[in-house]
């Protein structure tokens, strides 16, 4: 999460993310059965809403959703529930207090219902979660927060109220107020008590993961310690390694875990991933590039530009934060955002994250219909996208090989000998690009364009920003 008081810092912090070597490790915390799973950020959706559509959902070949912040939060602007203006989205991300339900996304009867309903369909329930941080408004956390984690003097790092000035100092970064937001001692067992109560109290009602907010904020056993913090050991005890005053994580060993971890060049991302998945940061950036400069070789695609295993990545095309800060994602078209989907999708590495849009949103209207709580808009279960889905699926287990047009406006993702997925992010035109399918003709599963291979060549005509699944019968 990062709100706009911190979105230079924030932004800044990802400079010279594109060099880092590729990185792979065998070390994998997130499970096996997930990994050609596709994950719907149901971004300002109520509890409700989440519910209401599930069906929809899985049909459109999500098979996990994540949630909003479900957590107590703080209430600005006169309670509005507007995504920006009376009301706002980061209010999600400002806690009061460590107990399931909120006004803007409802109840914790709303929430229990909901995840049984995505157990119907197979789906897992992620859930946002933020522990690194209260709301600025300090005198809005509830005496409840307070008393469990053993009085005010006790919430927060010895230096959680003085402003990070340098996001690659490790210390500043992991015990410092991020931009305004006072940093919680999250190394206080009786905060960790607290927390993993909450945390318990989820999966008892239903939530199978976590995405943690600002993960990178929190110490690893090897950074610089608070002086209220002998030991760094919150990522053990949140990832049931080690149990807290007789509490551990429940059901550790089934659920899907995945920080915010944004790459800089003093990120450990090595040892995160020796305890949750990271997102794939520097990938969205050059991802996005490609994209709007309509040029799949101006960037190097095939490498996931991380440290870690591919197994331990999010990889997304946008996320909640480039979508909503600086709009630095908001002025893609629906259409170009299904493009760079098709490709994360059809990719044999790299757990995808589907951001759903307001309602209504447009590049010159991000806000849309600007409503919490609401559905977003439809491009979640585009047909290129529910193809998109499907395919990643269907193809577990098959190798990738990556081809590109002369021209670079043509990328393909070929799985083994047994489809391939096609973007076109140039204008209409014919194409002919190399492949793995053997030789025949083809139709595109969602267009039903006819697509022929001869001599390991493909050719076809594609429309302007369009997507097409190829598949081998």
């Amino acid at each position: 999460m990062k709100i706009k008081k911190i979105l230079v810092a924030a932004l800044t912090c990802l400079s010279g993310i594109f060099t880092f070597p590729c990185y792979s490790s065998g070390q994998t915390t997130l499970p096996k059965d997930k990994q050609n799973g596709v994950i719907l950020h149901a971004f300002c959706w109520s509890f409700n809403t989440i519910r209401e559509n599930m069906k929809q959902i899985a049909d459109a070949g999500y098979t996990m959703v994540q949630t909003s912040p479900a957590n107590k939060c703080f209430i600005g602007e006169d309670g509005g529930m507007e995504i920006f203006g009376k009301g706002k989205w980061y209010y999600h991300y400002q806690p009061i207090e460590w107990t399931i339900g909120n006004y803007q996304l409802g109840t914790k009867e709303e929430f229990a219902a909901m995840t049984a309903e995505a157990r119907k369909y197979g789906i897992t329930v992620l859930v946002d979660v933020l522990p690194n941080h209260t709301a600025f408004d300090r005198s809005a956390v509830t005496r409840n927060f307070i008393d469990a984690v053993g009085g005010k003097d006790e919430l927060y790092h010895a230096n959680g109220l003085n402003e990070i000035q340098d996001y690659n100092d490790r210390y500043q970064c992991t015990t410092g107020a991020m931009g305004g937001l006072p940093d919680v001692n999250t190394e206080n067992p009786k905060f960790q008590y607290y927390f993993m109560s909450y945390i318990n109290d989820l999966i008892a009602n239903g939530a199978g993961g976590f995405r943690y907010d600002t993960a990178k904020h929190i110490g690893l056993p090897s950074d610089p310690k608070d002086k209220k913090s002998p030991r760094n050991n919150f990522w053990e005890v949140a990832t049931g390694r080690e149990a807290i005053q007789g509490l551990t994580l429940a059901n550790k060993d089934n659920l899907f875990i995945y920080g915010e971890v944004l790459q800089d060049k003093n990120v450990k991302e090595k040892e995160y991933s020796r305890y949750i998945g990271l997102t794939a940061s520097a990938y969205g950036g050059v991802l996005r590039e490609a994209l709007i400069q309509r040029d799949f070789k101006k960037n190097d695609l095939k490498s996931w530009h991380h440290k870690a295993n591919p197994k331990q990545l999010i990889t997304w095309v946008e996320s909640h934060d480039t979508y909503c800060n600086a709009g630095e994602s908001a002025g893609m078209s629906d259409a170009l955002v299904r493009c760079g989907w098709t490709l994360l999708a059809a990719r044999s590495t790299g757990v995808p994250l589907f951001l759903s849009r307001p309602d209504g949103s447009s590049p010159e209207n991000r806000w849309g219909n600007n409503r919490i709580g609401a559905r977003g808009n439809d491009n979640f279960m585009h047909p290129e996208v529910i193809a998109a889905n499907k395919f990643r699926q269907a193809m577990a287990g098959e190798k990738e090989t990556l081809y590109y047009s002369a021209d670079g406006k043509v990328m393909e993702v070929a799985r083994g000998t047994k489809g391939v997925a096609l973007v076109n992010v140039g204008e209409a035109s014919e194409v002919t690009i190399r492949t793995s399918l053997p030789d025949g003709t083809y139709t595109d599963v969602v267009h039903h364009y006819r697509f022929t291979v001869s001599k390991g060549k493909l050719s076809g005509k594609m429309d302007k920003e369009c997507s097409y699944i190829l598949l081998c019968e």
